[in-house]
């Protein structure tokens, strides 16, 4: 088994696949780590405050005068916000692996436990945000959790960037939300650009999903 070298698949200049990512920016924010984590030491504490803001909305129900009160701060803070928007590349969720699921908000947020070119393991909690119903996560975002890991078990094994062709899930029992799962994936086989992945999803010894996935190694250039 290698030496684990999580957040090492970060591209740099020997590594990189063309058009699919624009180098330079990750290159820079990178060589930048020893000045500091992109996006500044309080970038981690604002994810979670906004992950906190997503399951509160999930299940409020707010009077008239709290919902105009919550649009007007809101309005505020999303106009204060707006003078920070940066394009896609120079985002701090490439590089901030210190962080849960590296910091992007979008993903159920995952602190990975080992990963090498064997697989990838993680520890993952869906949050009241991830409600489906009857306090289990919902499927979509299960699914979301395993194509985020497949990709990085994908690239890990194949030393490459990836694109997700096909990802199928199996729901085995309730994912329950708000404690900590194990998610494991990892890449069974590749046939030339081809790389064939299986994933679980466990709460102890309960299997409460399983995937399989399809994923594409991308030629130089290819978006």
């Amino acid at each position: 088994m290698d030496t684990p070298r999580v957040g090492d698949s970060l591209p740099n200049a020997e590594h990189h696949e063309g058009g699919f990512r624009p180098m330079t920016e990750l290159i820079r924010a990178h060589a930048a780590g020893s000045d500091g984590p992109v996006g500044g030491p309080q970038y981690g504490e604002l994810i979670e405050q906004a992950r906190v803001l997503m399951d509160r909305v999930r299940l409020i129900l707010p009077s008239e005068e709290l919902a105009k009160e919550a649009v007007a701060t809101l309005e505020q803070l999303n106009a204060r916000l707006a003078e920070a928007v940066v394009e896609e590349w120079s985002a701090p969720t490439w590089s901030r692996t210190d962080l849960p699921a590296r910091g992007n908000i979008t993903l159920p947020p995952y602190t990975v436990v080992e990963a090498d070119s064997s697989g990838v393991t993680a520890e993952v909690v869906f949050r009241t945000f991830h409600l489906g119903g009857n306090a289990a996560a919902h499927g979509g975002h299960i699914a979301l959790a395993f194509d985020d890991l497949c990709g990085m078990a994908a690239a890990l094994s194949s030393r490459s960037i990836t694109r997700t062709a096909s990802l199928t899930v199996d729901y085995r029992s309730i994912t329950p939300l708000n404690k900590p799962l194990t998610l494991k994936a990892h890449a069974e086989r590749q046939e030339g650009r081809k790389i064939y992945l299986k994933a679980t999803l466990h709460d102890g010894e309960r299997l409460c999903a399983e995937a399989s996935g399809l994923f594409i190694v991308l030629n130089p250039g290819q978006p």
